[in-house]
C-alpha cells in the first residue's frame, strides 16, 4: 500500500484521492436567489446529512478565487435555499447547470426545468424533482488553506420535505423508485446497485 502525506502533494492530487475514494456521493442540486432576483442552480457532491433532530445538512462549495461562487453567496445573503436530491429524469438537465456564467444570469435559462413556488422560503424549487427540501441557513464555516479561504461549508436547517407521493410508502423512501444518482470520479456517476440488508447488532 502506498502513503501520501497530504502536506506533500498538490491541491489538485488531494483532489484526485479524495474523489476517487469517496464513492458514491450523494449530489445535491441547489437553487438559490441572488438581491437582484436571480435564479442560481448548480450541483454539489460535498453534501450530506448533519442531522436529524433539527433536520440539518452540510454542503462544501469550494472556491476558486477568494470570491464565494453565486451559490454560496446568495446563501450568505438571502439566508435561505432549496436543496434537491438528483435522480435518473432530472440528472442531464442538472449537469447543464454545472457551468460558469455571470453573476447576472440564470443557469436554468439552458435548461428545460421548471420553477415551482417553495412553501416557506422565497426561493423556488425545481418542479422535476422527486425530493426537495427547503432550507435555511444555520452557520457558515471558512475552510483555509494557510490563511486562503478554499471553501465555504454551508450547513443549513430544513424547515420544508417536498417529497413526491409516487415514491412514498408507510412514511417512508422507496430507494428503487426515488433512481437516486451520485457522483464518483471526473465525468462518471452512478446509480443503485444491489441493495443487501445486514442486522445492526444489539
Amino acid at each position: 500500500m502506498k502513503f501520501f502525506d497530504p502536506n506533500e502533494n498538490t491541491r489538485r492530487e488531494n483532489y484526485k484521492l479524495l474523489i476517487g475514494s469517496v464513492i458514491p456521493r450523494p449530489i445535491a442540486f441547489v437553487t438559490t436567489m441572488s438581491n437582484d432576483g436571480v435564479i442560481n442552480a448548480a450541483p454539489f457532491s460535498y453534501f450530506n446529512i448533519v442531522s436529524s433532530a433539527p433536520s440539518m445538512i452540510s454542503i462544501g462549495v469550494s472556491r476558486e478565487t477568494e470570491v464565494p461562487k453565486d451559490t454560496a453567496r446568495n446563501i450568505m445573503e438571502a439566508k435561505e435555499f432549496v436543496v434537491h436530491i438528483v435522480d435518473g429524469n432530472n440528472v442531464e438537465e442538472v449537469n447543464k447547470t454545472a457551468i460558469s456564467l455571470p453573476h447576472e444570469e440564470s443557469e436554468l435559462a439552458l435548461t428545460n426545468l421548471t420553477l415551482i413556488p417553495s412553501t416557506k422560503i422565497k426561493v423556488p424549487g425545481i418542479k422535476e424533482s422527486k425530493v426537495r427540501f427547503e432550507v435555511v441557513l444555520e452557520n457558515v464555516f471558512e475552510i483555509k488553506d494557510n490563511d486562503t479561504v478554499v471553501t465555504d461549508l454551508i450547513i443549513g436547517r430544513i424547515v420544508g420535505f417536498h417529497i413526491s407521493e409516487d415514491i412514498l410508502f408507510d412514511g417512508k423512501i422507496d430507494p428503487i423508485k426515488l433512481d437516486p444518482v451520485a457522483r464518483l470520479a471526473g465525468a462518471n456517476y452512478s446509480k443503485l446497485g444491489e441493495i443487501f440488508s445486514i442486522k445492526r447488532p444489539k
